[in-house]
């Protein structure tokens, strides 16, 4: 197998996903011959049924201060990152600067959004606190009954259908390979290194560095000994689709609650989720799910029951046992990871290929990539010896 310029792989992604696409394009930039492997259709999988949001701020937890520094420099870069991929794809990828507001709809829920508020607040954060008379200005469709609203004028979302597809063109435009169909059966070691990789029909793929972005599924690659995998774990999110057949302008804001958020496409199409499940890889949509989705956001928004549904679907996000991501070297030579990001693989893709991509040069790792290495997984003996 060779790459556009005839040269063989000198990195192979696994994973063709927005993170390994992101990746790919990232190190194809840089002049490395890359090769994807998808198992399926490029970011067909957890990319396909995400909602989008960019949104460091509104996702902030002191208990996991690793993600909030990592987001926001994520987000700082990202309109940059948007426009290189505009002009290299040449194609428009949904991206809006719309804020968020974040509402609560009854006593309990107000006092909970205070307290975030004071503790955005309290670590520097920008985000405006916002009696209901002034939340239903900015919003009008939104319900009387609203208690309090928290704005946060910095979050954006972007369409991560649109992104993928972009993604996918600039990654072959940049000499690079994307392979659909392209199921990885084993990872082939030889001295102690990652040599190549074995595809479930046959074929055989020499690899001096491989790049493992397989989402929900990066644990599960044959191979690899039980040392140098990471403990990786599905969560699943069910979401929904719909459209208003008046067009825009219902809702102009993402919109978050205490049991999810509503996603604005800026076209009269929104996105409503998602639920947060640990039931493995079930990828099944529930009645029940559905129901309660609906139910809270017609609740905030009485015209939400106007809407024709389009889909309903559920994705897998891939989640480490400390919340952060794993990103960069693993614990054997040739092996490099770029996953575990949960709800923020959207937002943390551009950041995630620059991190690896430094990895994969042999640079020194700055302290973003320390905090994230895959390495802090490893079994305690391997940190001894």
């Amino acid at each position: 197998m060779h790459n556009a310029n005839g040269a063989s792989p000198d990195v192979v992604v696994i994973g063709g996903g927005v993170i390994g696409l992101a990746v790919a394009w990232r190190a194809a930039r840089s002049g490395l011959p890359v090769t994807v492997l998808e198992r399926g259709c490029p970011g067909g999988e957890t990319s396909h049924v995400a909602a989008g949001m960019l949104a460091p701020i509104s996702e902030a937890s002191l208990a996991e201060r690793v993600g909030l520094e990592l987001g926001l420099r994520a987000a700082a870069a990202y309109p940059e990152f948007v426009a290189a991929l505009s002009i290299a794809s040449d194609r428009d990828l949904g991206y809006l600067r719309c804020g968020t507001l974040a509402v609560a709809r009854d006593r309990d829920e107000a006092e909970a959004l205070q307290r975030e508020f004071e503790m955005r607040r309290g670590i520097g954060l920008e985000v405006r606190r916002l009696r209901p008379s002034a939340a239903r200005r900015i919003e009008p469709a939104l319900a009387p009954t609203l208690r309090l609203a928290l704005e946060v004028p910095d979050d954006h979302a972007i369409d991560p259908r649109r992104l993928t597809a972009a993604l996918v063109v600039a990654v072959e435009r940049a000499g690079a390979v994307v392979r659909a169909g392209a199921e990885v059966a084993e990872v082939v070691l030889e001295d102690g290194r990652v040599a190549g990789v074995s595809l479930a029909h046959g074929e055989y793929l020499p690899v001096r560095q491989l790049v493992v972005a397989a989402g929900p599924w990066s644990g599960q690659l044959e191979g690899l000994p039980t040392a140098a995998r990471l403990p990786i774990r599905p969560v699943k999110g069910q979401i929904l689709r719909l459209h208003d057949p008046a067009g825009p302008g219902l809702l102009n804001h993402v919109l978050r609650t205490a049991g999810g958020y509503v996603v604005p496409r800026g076209d009269g199409c929104y996105v409503l989720g998602a639920t947060m499940e640990e039931r493995g890889f079930d990828q099944s949509v529930t009645a029940g799910a559905v129901f309660e989705l609906l139910r809270d956001v017609i609740e905030l928004i009485p015209g939400f029951s106007e809407l024709q549904i389009d889909e309903c679907s559920a994705g897998l996000r891939p989640a480490t046992p400390d919340g952060a991501p794993a990103i960069g070297p693993g614990a054997i030579p040739g092996l490099y990871w770029a996953t575990g990001h949960h709800r923020n693989g959207i937002l943390l893709a551009p950041l995630t290929a620059e991190l690896i991509l430094s990895a994969l040069l042999g640079e020194s790792p700055g302290a973003e990539l320390a905090a994230v290495t895959p390495r802090r997984f490893a079994p305690a003996e391997a940190h001894a010896r």
